[in-house]
């Protein structure tokens, strides 16, 4: 019979009260690099995703608890017709003037912990073997490194990530260079990880790793119940 692994009357619980209770794993990347497609492979071994990018979405979008505070900050004209926040407009402002990109995640950085936080505690009350925590800028926080059981670097060249970025989001080559310059190197991240998936060639061995992965993390589980 499946176990939960906190009881369901816990509430007002922080990322520490979960340390030692589930395995907490820090997924990460560069843009283009894979993380969706390694976290929605995890999720079909049954790992607890918490996506910090869908938290950043839901806090910026109409209604959104960050969207009062950036637009008294940046201004109106930074709030698309729809009351989200015009993400092309910010994109341009915070690349153009790094003090801007300051401002934007003193108002979004505690939110998106907080979020992160909440859903981790719900699943932690549910059945899943492990917690993943997809942060792509954890390698810039040390924070959320010092929180986690094991951290998972998804690694591509630097062209793969460019080519990637182009099609998808439909970007000039320029434009995807400045955002992959504004995130960690390569070798920054690639300098923190206990598991690098290298998301190169076919999904068949981007499989293979991943299951690889979910083993390793069941062990991870397993002597964190066996200690406790």
């Amino acid at each position: 019979m499946a176990t939960t692994h906190l009881p369901h009357s816990d509430s007002q619980l922080d990322l520490s009260a979960l340390k030692g209770v589930i395995p907490l794993v820090g997924l990460t990347g560069g843009i283009g690099s894979g993380k969706n497609a390694v976290s929605d492979l995890l999720a079909k071994l049954g790992a607890g995703i918490i996506d910090s990018d869908l938290i950043a979405h839901q806090i910026t979008a109409s209604g959104g608890s960050a969207i009062a505070s950036i637009e008294k900050v940046f201004g109106p004209e930074f709030i698309d017709p729809n009351g989200a926040l015009n993400r092309g407009q910010m994109r341009a402002l915070v690349f153009e003037k790094p003090a801007a990109r300051q401002l934007l995640e003193q108002i979004t950085h505690p939110l998106i912990k907080e979020g992160l936080i909440e859903q981790a505690v719900a699943l932690a009350k549910t059945p899943v073997p492990y917690l993943v925590f997809v942060v792509p800028l954890l390698a810039e926080s040390t924070f959320w490194q010092q929180q986690m059981d094991h951290l998972v670097v998804v690694d591509c060249p630097l062209e793969t990530q460019i080519e990637r970025v182009m099609h998808r989001n439909k970007l000039g080559k320029l434009e995807v260079e400045n955002i992959i310059q504004a995130q960690a190197s390569r070798e920054q991240r690639l300098s923190i990880a206990n598991t690098v998936i290298k998301n190169q060639s076919t999904l068949e061995q981007l499989n293979t790793q991943v299951l690889q992965l979910h083993h390793k993390l069941l062990k991870i589980g397993e002597d964190i119940g066996s200690s406790s």
